[in-house]
Parts: structure tokens; sequence; C-alpha cells
């Protein structure tokens, strides 16, 4: 009982020192492994995964940086406006178009962005674009990423946590196994807290950009509907059900709106 009692109470006191605030959506996580140690891993793995594809320069990539681009923008606004702007100074955006028909987009962390040439035919246009770039974007800011390594990291080592550090080995090699470069790099699977995370943050950044939020649930409609009969998208394998997405989002439009509106000046 004693060692349960102790156990106990290094949870605590990991998740007190670890726990984050999402600003926009106000849900908190523990995120104990230090950012810039993440998002350099993160960065040479982009970079790998760049080199091992064709990336399009000009033409749709200039409408996928451009999106992103707003994006970005709407959510340092955001941030700055809740004094809140120091949570995204180790951000250094950058977004890519690849060739590839996947289904598919990802942003890593630390804000490295891409997007397949597959899923522009179901984006249609920019706002289609804003709503998979938003989700996917809101992945970083919500440090998913950084949460599901601490969740590994506390399984893998639990009370070792408490008076030792954990080695930069130790966390590379947690991250290679969420981030394996032998799989495609955007199908982390994130648990259903977190993807319903990214599709609230990512409506209200979209709005926030004045990309119209009301377009989100047709684009969700339109990826279920592209994985045709042979089941869901790798891309949704991990997303909320059709219909509970539907019904989240029908939730969340009112402040998405409020949000829109406001990015018009109305």
């Amino acid at each position: 009982m004693r060692i349960l009692s102790m156990i106990g109470l290094v949870i605590i006191m990991i998740a007190f020192i670890g726990c984050v605030t999402n600003p926009i959506t106000g849900r908190q996580s523990i995120q104990m492994i230090n950012s810039s140690q993440i998002n350099a891993m993160a960065l040479q793995q982009y970079r790998t995964t760049l080199s091992k594809h064709k990336v399009i320069a000009g033409g749709e990539a200039n409408r996928v940086r451009g999106v992103g681009e707003r994006i970005a923008n709407a959510a340092r606004n955001y941030y700055r406006n809740i004094g809140r702007e120091r949570d995204l100074a180790n951000y250094n955006w950058e977004f890519n178009l690849i060739q590839d028909q996947q289904l598919n987009a990802w942003c890593m962390p630390g804000g490295k962005v891409a997007v397949y040439t597959g899923i522009l035919p179901i984006t249609q246009d920019d706002t289609g674009l804003a709503v998979v770039m938003g989700h996917e974007i809101s992945h970083a800011l919500a440090g998913h990423g950084n949460e599901r390594i601490s969740q590994a990291t506390l399984a893998q080592y639990g009370g070792q946590l408490v008076g030792v550090s954990i080695s930069n080995a130790q966390i590379a090699g947690i991250f290679n196994q969420l981030y394996p470069l032998s799989a495609q790099v955007g199908l982390l699977a994130y648990g259903r807290k977190q993807e319903s995370e990214a599709d609230q943050m990512g409506l209200y950044l979209m709005a926030m950009a004045g990309y119209d939020p009301r377009q989100a649930p047709a684009f969700w409609d339109r990826m279920q509907k592209a994985s045709g009969p042979t089941g869901t998208p790798a891309f949704l394998s991990t997303h909320p059900s059709p219909a509970n997405r539907k019904t989240a989002l029908e939730a969340m439009m009112p402040k998405a709106l409020v949000y829109y509106r406001s990015a018009l000046g109305k």
C-alpha cells in the first residue's frame, strides 16, 4: 500500500509540473517534455521525409503556403491578444506540398506542415484546405505530440522520473516509436480526445483567419465519401465517427461564427 501511495504521489507531482491548459479549448493535458527537444527531432524527421518525396514548387504549393500562413497568423494574433505569445516562441512554420496521391496532411511539432496532392481534390478550394490545415496545425499548437510522448514516457519510466532526468536518447527512442520513419509521418495515431480537440481548435482558427467555418462539415463528408467501398481512409482512422463529428461541429459553430464575423470586421 505504501508503494502504491508513493506511485500515486509521483503521478500527481508530474501532472502538476507538466500540466498545460489549451488557451483556445480549455482542455488540460500533461506535457512534461522540453518542447525544444521534440521540435529538433521533428525538424530532422521532416527534412528526411521531404528528401524522400517530390516536393512541389509554385502553383498549388503557393496556395497551400498562403492558407497555412493565414491560419498561423491568426493563431499568433489570438495568442498575443491573450498574453500567451510566448507559447509560440519555438514555432518556425513551414508549409510544403508533396506529390503523392494519399488523402493526407500533417503537422509535426514546431510547425512543420506537409499537404499531399491527393487531398487537394477533396478540399476543392481554399476554405476546404483551411479545414484540413487548421485541424493539422491545431495538433501542433495543442502540443499533442508532446502529450503522446509524455504519456509514453510515464508508462515506460514511471516513478524513475522523480529526481532523475530522462536523457535525450531515451526521449529520442520514444519519439521514434511514435513517429517511425518507416511509416507515414502523418499517420501518428492520436487519441479520440486529441482528434476532437483538433477539430474544435481548427474550426476556430480557420474562422479567425477569415475562412467560413460552415464549410467544415461538407469537407469531412467529402473525406468520408472518398473512402468508397474500401472503408475508412487511414487519415480518418482515429478521428471521431462522422455522426459524432457532425454533432460536435454543430455545437461549436455559433462560437466559430463569432470569430469569423470578427475576422471579416462585422
